[in-house]
């Protein structure tokens, strides 16, 4: 229960935040959006149809045909966020004038419709748009989702250079790609991770020094070095991006001549993660 109430009000307030950036600062700027409300908002510029009402039909349309490729859970979630996200686009819109700086209006429209997104989508939820067009396409032919999905948004806001010219739809990439980077922080957090592969002859004693200096675990696997010729073992080890410098430096004092791979982890759980929380 306590798990549903802070799923609802995470998509209250994502809702609110996405409809509010939409009619505050992209629609009095002319900008477009991705998926239905993007495409709600290019039919209000080019008939004057409420982009409310229009997102509430088209999302209720494409719930009704697609929701046997949904998770209960995501359509129980999604009859509340559509039509919330409609609300309260409609009792919002025509009600601001511009802020006379497009640029400016799209950096924060996309800021602000990115966080409303990922706090929709952190609780599992969905805007009932595009996404749900692409799971039906790769349930039905097998199409691949992510291209799908990316296709569709890009189709919709391709259609606004024809609206909203060519100066504006650019803006709207703008938009979209600051909204992308939200999204992410969102879901992911500013303390991003690494995961660092150290491949040295001396794996045992790095991953000793790592657990010593660092207070962290690291792994070791034997491996085969392919080039060589020769046994390689490889030492595996999760640290924030903040820990890199220092591990570097246990890493060059052990063995200078260590072959390091660095790369992102989108999400770390379990372990000694597990553990610090706790702590």
């Amino acid at each position: 229960m306590r798990k549903l109430v802070i799923d609802l009000t995470m998509i209250v307030a994502g809702t609110m935040l996405y409809a509010l950036a939409l009619t505050f600062l992209a629609i009095p700027n002319n900008l477009a959006d991705g998926g239905l409300p993007g495409l709600s908002i290019i039919l209000y510029y080019a008939f004057g149809w409420s982009p409310g009402i229009v997102n509430f039909v088209l999302a209720s349309i494409i719930l009704l045909i697609g929701y046997r490729v949904l998770p209960k859970r995501t359509i129980f979630l999604t009859v509340i966020t559509a039509p919330l996200l409609s609300f309260f686009i409609y009792i919002t819109e025509q009600q601001v004038d511009s802020l006379g700086d497009p640029l400016v209006s799209a950096i924060f429209a996309g800021f602000f419709i990115g966080i409303g997104a990922g706090l929709i989508l952190r609780t599992g939820s969905s805007m009932g748009g595009t996404s749900v067009i692409a799971r039906m396409l790769n349930h039905n032919f097998d199409l691949d989702l992510t291209r799908t999905n990316f296709a569709l948004d890009a189709a919709i806001v391709s259609s606004g250079l024809f609206i909203i010219g060519p100066l504006n739809t650019m803006y709207t990439i703008v938009s979209l790609f600051v909204g992308k980077k939200a999204t992410d922080i969102i879901l992911e957090g500013l303390d991003t991770r690494k995961a660092v592969s150290i491949i040295s002859a001396y794996a045992p004693e790095i991953t000793d020094e790592v657990v010593q200096q660092m207070k962290t675990s690291a792994t070791v696997f034997e491996g085969y070095g392919g080039y060589m010729k020769e046994n390689a073992d490889m030492a595996y080890i999760i640290i924030n991006k903040y820990q890199i410098m220092k591990l570097k430096r246990i890493i060059n004092t052990v063995d200078e001549r260590a072959f390091v791979v660095i790369h992102d982890v989108r999400d770390v759980f379990g372990g000694s993660f597990s553990w610090a929380k706790k702590s």
